[in-house]
């Protein structure tokens, strides 16, 4: 556990091809169900301070035990850490995220200790801010707020991976708050 942003609930793995990766995941490493949709709703993003119109994020969120993995593809050309990410030539963990009820504390914690926002948004489901600290190039912390929406979400995401038997590998729905 993080003394500063609580527990490692959510590894990010950002890709190139989403299709490919969900496939992967679940044909070679037996991971999933997978819950994918191609928009994910953000009503607000900033990428350092800049309002990024229309962004678009397609995100497949799937358990191993009780941690969560998602993929994450940009299909929109606006700036953002994960453009940033595979411009350097990267694929794969991008960050690790952790969920706290006390957001809004756990931010100025973080930032009052030295980090920067590098982007964040809002969606339905509550607010997320991704961090860096240039003092350690490749970390990125992401933080999301745990709202009872996103709670119910990733519980059932979670339910749903225990004794998966590997039937319906990619569900293009997610499970409703």
């Amino acid at each position: 556990m993080s003394r500063l942003f609580g527990d490692i609930r959510q590894i990010g793995i950002v890709v190139r091809d989403i299709e490919k990766a969900m496939a992967h995941w679940a044909d070679v490493c037996g991971i999933g169900p997978w819950f994918y949709v191609d928009k994910l709703p953000v009503t607000t993003f900033r990428y350092r301070g800049q309002v990024v119109d229309d962004f678009h994020i397609s995100v497949a969120l799937a358990n191993s035990g009780g941690t969560q993995l998602e993929l994450i593809e940009q299909r929109c050309d606006g700036p953002s850490m994960y453009r940033d990410f595979l411009a350097a030539g990267h694929e794969g963990m991008q960050h690790w995220s952790s969920w706290p009820e006390d957001y809004d504390d756990r931010l100025r914690q973080a930032l009052d200790s030295g980090y920067e926002i590098g982007q964040q948004g809002e969606s339905p489901r509550g607010r997320f801010v991704y961090l860096f600290d240039e003092g350690h190039p490749g970390t990125v912390i992401e933080m999301a707020e745990l709202t009872p929406e996103r709670r119910t979400i990733f519980a059932a995401i979670a339910a749903a991976s225990v004794d998966w038997d590997g039937t319906e590998p990619i569900r293009r729905t997610w499970p409703s708050a």
